[in-house]
């Protein structure tokens, strides 16, 4: 994981003065000033800290296990759980990101980024912007830029409101079809079922093991009829269950395989498998590698 002392040093070969003396290590950049100064290759990785870009211009994202093009203007977040790099694509890329840490909203102003939908969501946290939408992100990093270098006392209040607005706007502007709807029982069962499978997620230490891992574990939480969750989630997804639990098991197992140095009986600990065999079986049927020889590709 990188910490955000290490992204100063490579992004910009240098530590700002003072920097761990405000409130979250809050900062806010242009992104067009600072790709002429950064020549190196993007770093696939995990950070211990939060990101947020608003960007005009054609960029090639890496999501966690996901590489996504993108084109024109968009507001994108970061989570530190999850590994990411970009690439932009062409030179007239331009617009703003902020980096901070998640005592920016300790104290009195507080803010569960972490439980915020647009994290709970398998869909990346990626918003293509009208030109007003654009304008109205754009003038908030522009007052986060007048602010942090400003000497007002109350500062850190007023970015903190800046930030905040940013993660509501964006979830005021999910598209209509990335919302889900509850007008009948097959999609509210589906939402419930993807909810309790995604807040098993990350796995962020050794000790952390997954408790629903099977539809019938997901059913018995629920309260209903295995079958009838099966029903359901294939009416709604056009996937069964088990799909959908193996996709994130194995997205999140190539992720801990690459971007962490836990061994693979850690990691199939953590995941819960049986013993060391069935992660091996697992792993190698849905990706025709073993998970060491994944490991050192």
């Amino acid at each position: 994981m990188e910490s955000l002392e290490a992204f100063y040093q490579h992004k910009f070969h240098t530590y700002p003065e003072n920097l761990h003396k405000t409130i979250g290590q809050f900062n806010v950049f242009e992104i067009e000033t600072r790709m002429r100064q950064n020549e190196e290759l993007p770093i696939h990785i995990r950070r211990n800290f939060y990101k947020i870009m608003l960007f005009s211009g054609k960029n090639m994202f890496r999501y966690g296990n996901q590489n996504i093009e993108v084109d024109g203007d968009t507001l994108m977040f970061f989570h530190p759980n999850i590994p990411y790099s970009y690439q932009p694509l062409s030179e007239n890329t331009k617009g703003y990101f902020c980096v901070f840490k998640n005592e920016l909203f300790q104290g009195d102003f507080k803010l569960d980024i972490d439980n915020l939908s647009i994290f709970k969501s398998a869909t990346p946290p990626i918003f293509h912007l009208s030109k007003n939408n654009y304008q109205e992100a754009e003038t908030l990093f522009q007052k986060m830029l007048t602010e942090v270098r400003s000497d007002y006392i109350y500062k850190y209040e007023l970015i903190r409101n800046y930030v905040s607005e940013l993660y509501y706007l964006a979830m005021k502007w999910t598209p209509a079809e990335n919302i889900f709807h509850h007008g009948d029982a097959s999609t509210r069962i589906t939402m419930i079922f993807e909810e309790l499978l995604a807040q098993q997620f990350p796995i962020q230490y050794k000790s952390d093991q997954l408790e629903l891992r099977t539809p019938k574990a997901f059913a018995d939480k629920m309260f209903i009829h295995v079958n009838y969750l099966n029903r359901c989630v294939q009416k709604v997804t056009g996937k069964t269950t088990s799909q959908h639990i193996f996709e994130r098991i194995l997205g999140e197992a190539k992720i801990l395989l690459k971007h962490t140095d836990w061994s693979i009986s850690e990691i199939c600990e953590a995941l819960n498998f049986e013993d060391l065999a069935h992660f091996n079986k697992f792993f190698k049927k849905q990706t025709d590698l073993n998970p060491t020889s994944f490991k050192l590709v």
